[in-house]
């Protein structure tokens, strides 16, 4: 099966944690509600747990992957560059990280 590309997403005026809320040009959330959605979907969906929410989608102890290597491989995430640092996530956040001080080992 070829991978397709998601549907582009296009922000409403509206957040879209379903408080109805009005955005920013360019945001689907009001500031911090990304978060509340997220909560909402994990409580919706996997009863509120995240460990919950991992074993429905086979990532926890035992499985093939972590959800750390799966988000490495194909969800966008970058790990550190400096030596001995295990510190993973999105670019921007990387790069943030890798601007702080760093523990010798």
């Amino acid at each position: 099966m070829a991978d397709e590309t998601p549907q582009r997403l296009i922000p409403t005026g509206f957040c879209w944690c379903g408080c109805g809320t009005e955005t920013g040009i360019g945001s689907f959330f009001a500031r911090g509600h990304d978060k509340i959605a997220e909560a909402a979907f994990i409580a919706a969906r996997h009863g509120g747990s995240v460990a919950r929410l991992l074993a429905d989608n086979e990532f926890g102890p035992g499985a093939e992957k972590s959800v750390r290597e799966a988000a490495l491989e194909r969800g966008g995430w970058i790990e550190c560059s400096i030596d001995g640092c295990k510190y993973a996530g999105a670019e921007a956040s990387v790069r943030n990280h890798e601007a702080k001080p760093h523990k010798e080992k």
